[in-house]
């Protein structure tokens, strides 16, 4: 009885996960050996600012999670050891450029892989996601480039008109 009600305790919990993994734009897993408490609250209030979850799962759980939802298998050369996983709902960049800048500050833990729009990736893949500026940044690069060709004709159209007056 009491057997199966651990069963039961265990299978809910990787169902939370599998709605997590669903949920989330990207999953970055991290070693955290070395953390104190207080780093780690330090940590997790910087990552609520930005809609990331962070949270410590048990490896085992996370890898009957991503089965359940058919990831890559390669996703379990990464559930090993002390695992922490930061969970981007709103921003796929957010988690990996937050946990950089944690470990630039810290000199501690050490990105292990992650999944991104449901691809999987290694630590240099993590962390070279954590250089791209953040969705809002982009969007501006971008409109600013397909504004630039039409204040360049806007300027030479303006030119042409105050020619023709004079």
């Amino acid at each position: 009885m009491a057997n199966a009600k651990i069963i039961e305790m265990k299978a809910a919990k990787v169902q939370e996960i599998v709605e997590k993994i669903e949920r989330a734009k990207s999953v970055v897993m991290i070693d955290y050996r070395g953390l104190t408490v207080a780093e780690v609250t330090d940590l997790r209030n910087e990552m609520r600012k930005e809609g990331v979850e962070y949270v410590v799962l048990k490896n085992h759980s996370v890898y009957r999670a991503c089965d359940q939802l058919k990831v890559d298998e390669s996703i379990n050369e990464y559930l090993h050891g002390p695992s922490a996983f930061a969970f981007g709902y709103d921003d796929a960049v957010a988690p990996a450029r937050i946990l950089k800048a944690f470990m630039k500050k810290t000199k501690k833990c050490s990105f292990k892989g992650g999944i991104v729009e449901g691809s999987v990736m290694n630590a240099r893949e993590i962390e070279a996601l954590a250089d791209l500026p953040s969705r809002e940044v982009l969007i501006a690069r971008l409109l600013g480039s397909m504004m630039s060709p039409i204040s360049g004709l806007a300027i030479v159209l303006d030119q042409i008109a105050k020619k023709k007056e004079a």
